[in-house]
Parts: structure tokens; C-alpha cells; sequence
């Protein structure tokens, strides 16, 4: 498990007291952020001032529960659970909701909520653009091979990395986007060589998820990782956490809708549903 709490500043962003860099007069909670392939639990994150504090869970089934449990133990502030994938994950967003339906009750009722997910898939196709603009450089692309990289996942997840690298490619107008996976087929290095033999004369990665672009450095490869800074996660996780708060304070705690995130992703089947109440019980 990795519950690691925030690090202390000294500071509060500038905008003056009750304010973050994200907006005007931002809610207070503590922040959950729960990880899946994509990385999102080790993500580094500028200090949430507003937002305190910081847990992080590398599983939703496994480590979340505890996760919550700290940070409605060590704060009276509600809680706030972002599931951190791009959007190539949304068997996270579903096992979240899950995990989270059985501490809606009781003493936590009305102080548990359900973020949106971190990104979606258009939001990361946007991020990967701006990374290969800055790896094409001034004078374009024309002899550039972007390769994408990310942790393998299953069929269905990877598969939508392809249709990412896809848009990619037509949207700028490269002559190669190619994908590679850490622990998959193709790997880092395969995607590499398979670059250099289509002709390219410079090699770009980028990473799509959360995580180092290429792991070792690999010489003659541009590394254009991380994908986000600090900053750009600590501003889309203040957004994520201020709608949680204001869809809270309207009687939704974000969890129902959860729950169905996955069920239209490739064969994870219809629409979650509560079990049959017993003849007792309706």
C-alpha cells in the first residue's frame, strides 16, 4: 500500500488567503487520489494548500478502503476520491465506485464523494499533441517518429492507445506515431527500432499515462516525459475536487455514477446493478 501524506509548504499560492491556483475561494477537503496501470498514484503533485490532506492509493481494491478510512480519520473535512486515469482506464473509475459504495453509510455518510476521473480520453489526445509539438521542435516534423509509451494494461485499454496514436498522427500530419508498451509487445526498444527502420531520422517518446517516458535513458532518443508537470496535475485536481464539492453540496456524492464506467468498455458487459433485494428485504 502507499499512503504517502502531502509534503508541508510554507506558502499558500498567490491570490491571497482562501484562494488556489485553480480558482477563487476553492471548498476545502481531504483528497484521496487512487492509481491503476496508468501510474496516477505516484503522479507528482505541486502542494494542494486548500486540499489537505494528500492520500494516495495504489489500488482500488485494495488499498483504497484504508486510504479513505486515514483521511477521515486525520481531517473533518469531506472526502474527495479522484480516480487518477487519462482515460484509458475506466475499470478504475468502476472499482472506485465499487470500493467506495460501502463507506457512503454510516458514520462517513455525506463526507465521502466520488471526483470525476483526472482526464478522459479527448483531454489526453490534447496533451499528447502539445508533447509532440515541443518534440518536432520549430521546424516541424517531417523526419520525426513519435513513439507512445505506457505500462501494458489488457487488450481493451491498450487497444485504445492505438486510437489515440492514431488521431495523433492525422491531427499533426506526422509521418509515424507509433506505440510501444513497458512490459508488453512491442516494448520500449522494439518501438524504437521499428522508428528507425521506417525511415525516421529522430525518435521522440512520449509518454501517455502517468509515468517515465522511457524508464532508462536509451541513447539516441528524445525523452519528452513526464507528460504533465507538477503544476498541471495540482490545477486539473483542484478542478476535479471544487465540482465534487459543488455536486456534494447538491445532495451527489458521485458514486452511483461510477459504478457503470467501465460497463460499454470492451467485454465488461451491461450496466451494474444493486443485487435483487430478498423477500425480507424489499
Amino acid at each position: 500500500m502507499n499512503l504517502v501524506p502531502p509534503r508541508p509548504t510554507a506558502e499558500r499560492p498567490r491570490g491571497g488567503p482562501g484562494r488556489t491556483a485553480a480558482g477563487p475561494e476553492a471548498a476545502r477537503a481531504a483528497v484521496v487520489i487512487v492509481g491503476g496501470h496508468e501510474g496516477g498514484a505516484d503522479v507528482a503533485v505541486d502542494p494542494l494548500v486548500e486540499y489537505r490532506p494528500l492520500v494516495r492509493a495504489a489500488s482500488a481494491r485494495q488499498h483504497l478502503e484504508d486510504a479513505v478510512r486515514q483521511a477521515l480519520d486525520s481531517s473533518e473535512q469531506p472526502v474527495c476520491v479522484v480516480p487518477m486515469t487519462l482515460g484509458r482506464d475506466p475499470g478504475l473509475v468502476a472499482d472506485t465506485a465499487r470500493t467506495l459504495m460501502s463507506l457512503s453509510g454510516g458514520a462517513a455518510g455525506g463526507r465521502v464523494m466520488l471526483a470525476e476521473p483526472f482526464a478522459d480520453p479527448n483531454q489526453l489526445t490534447g496533451w499528447l499533441r502539445v508533447a509532440v509539438a515541443g518534440a518536432a521542435g520549430p521546424d516541424g516534423g517531417t523526419d520525426l517518429a513519435v513513439l507512445l509509451t505506457a505500462n501494458a494494461a489488457n487488450r481493451f485499454d491498450d487497444a485504445e492507445l492505438f486510437r489515440i496514436a492514431h488521431l495523433v498522427k492525422a491531427q499533426d500530419h506526422l509521418p509515424w506515431v507509433e506505440v510501444a508498451f513497458r512490459g508488453g509487445e512491442p516494448d520500449v526498444a522494439e518501438g524504437v527500432e521499428r522508428c528507425r527502420r521506417l525511415g525516421a531520422g529522430r525518435v521522440a517518446v512520449v509518454p501517455a499515462d502517468f509515468r517515465p517516458a522511457t524508464g532508462p535513458p536509451m541513447p539516441g532518443v528524445i525523452d519528452n516525459g513526464p507528460l504533465l508537470a507538477p503544476s498541471a496535475v495540482s490545477g486539473m485536481l483542484a478542478t476535479r475536487v471544487a465540482g465534487a464539492l459543488l455536486r456534494l453540496s447538491q445532495g451527489d456524492d458521485g458514486i452511483a455514477g461510477g459504478l457503470d464506467a467501465d460497463h460499454s468498455h470492451g467485454h465488461a458487459g451491461g450496466a451494474w446493478q444493486d443485487p435483487d433485494p430478498g423477500p425480507d428485504e424489499g
